[in-house]
């Protein structure tokens, strides 16, 4: 694999958090992985506005009868 080198600044609280939540991981690994799921959320963020684009926005009640589908789910 072949990597690319950052040189990243953070104000000292976010960086000691950073390296807290890190702990046994090396930071550029736990920063990668961060990288990676923001990444992913924007790309899940594109297809939700894309979908409400062609179908409307996704109500409130929607979401709610999902989120008692997916609880039901997770009881089985």
């Amino acid at each position: 694999m072949t990597v690319e080198r950052f040189a990243i600044s953070f104000d000292r609280e976010l960086a000691r958090l950073v390296r807290r939540s890190a702990a046994h991981e090396p930071t550029s690994a736990w920063l990668a992985d961060a990288a990676r799921r923001k990444l992913r959320a924007e790309g899940l963020l594109e297809v939700v506005n894309d979908w409400e684009l062609h179908h409307g926005p996704i109500t409130i009640s929607e979401l709610r009868a999902e989120e008692l589908r997916q609880r039901k789910r997770k009881r089985r």
